[in-house]
């Protein structure tokens, strides 16, 4: 099945393209610019980002200048404006409409963005989906998998080309369903552009550290979270755990195979800071190998202050 999906370049488009990826949909991306752009002019424009996240992540992409319908929605908005001259309605409306048009020349099913619901009050609403959806044929046809739990299913959906389960809830500007969630994203890609399912997925789970640039540690928050991590856990990874008390499970990893010793000690600090050890000054914690027989050996350490926790961890969410 293959989807066409509209790359702005910004995160949450860049999350739509994962979440595809991530259910081994061929993906193909579709960048639309107008003169208003910048996009041929500066390394940092949104067109260039688009390029280079389409490389990152080997896609094909698409680009289509937007600029004749977009100046006449501006002049004539049969929906109306926003704040600053802005038709959002009828904006998304012709942009939809094109990309119908080349959804149907790629040989794409469904169309996919990285739109959240209630990020934009004029334009993502419900009600202004399915109208934007209607006007431009593809009503049904515009799947939106950071949002997809809280609208209607759509075809893809229903049809099973696409796993709902597999989809997200985020709603608004916030992200309060997901707290953390692009943060950890985006520090995912940024250090592991191979990332496979199985980092995707953790991701969802526990507390999130990034020791350097090779090396995080996830921290189960609950007894839900210590089955997940344990269940993910792969061959080379570490779980540390305090032994004779309850707590969390910690999945150490390293994407080039090789756990210091320095961040074995870190880990296992996190690990006895959310135990329940009172106030121990010193917690034993065992760590062993995921996926093997080997016994596990022992280390004694300090628990983590804070100071520790506010360096490492890779959080929006304040309640740490």
């Amino acid at each position: 099945m293959k989807a066409l999906v509209l790359l702005s370049g910004g995160l949450d488009s860049t999350l739509a393209v994962r979440l595809m990826q991530e259910q081994n949909i061929d993906v193909e991306a579709l960048h639309f610019t107008t003169i208003f752009c910048n996009c041929t002019s500066s390394k940092a424009s949104c067109h260039s980002e688009s390029d280079y996240l389409a490389s990152k992540f080997n896609v094909p992409i698409k680009v289509i200048n937007n600029t004749a319908p977009f100046i006449e929605a501006v002049k004539r908005p049969k929906y109306g404006y926003g704040s600053n001259m802005n038709p959002c309605i009828d904006c998304r409306i012709n942009m939809f409409k094109s990309a119908r048009k080349y959804m149907t020349e790629s040989g794409a099913s469904f169309v996919v963005t990285g739109e959240v619901l209630g990020q934009r009050p004029m334009s993502q609403r419900k009600q202004a989906m399915r109208l934007i959806e209607k006007e431009s044929g593809l009503a049904g046809l515009v799947l939106r998998p950071l949002s997809a739990h809280l609208l209607e299913e759509t075809i893809p959906e229903k049809n099973g080309w696409v796993n709902r389960a597999k989809l997200l809830a985020i709603k608004g500007r916030s992200r309060k369903p997901q707290p953390g969630f692009s943060a950890r994203m985006k520090d995912l890609l940024t250090y592991e552009p191979e990332a496979s399912t199985n980092d995707m997925q953790l991701l969802k789970s526990g507390r999130y550290f990034r020791f350097d640039k090779h090396t995080k540690a996830i921290v189960g928050r609950d007894e839900t979270d210590n089955k997940v991590i344990q269940a993910r856990a792969q061959a080379g990874d570490l779980l540390l755990e305090v032994k004779d008390e309850p707590g969390p499970v910690t999945l150490l990893r390293a994407n080039n195979g090789a756990v210091t010793p320095a961040n074995i000690r870190l880990a296992a600090s996190l690990t006895a800071r959310y135990a329940d050890v009172g106030k121990a000054i010193q917690v034993s914690v065992s760590v062993r190998k995921a996926l093997t027989d080997e016994p596990a050996s022992v280390v004694q350490v300090t628990p983590s202050n804070q100071a520790e926790i506010d360096r490492y961890m890779v959080q929006v969410n304040p309640a740490l």
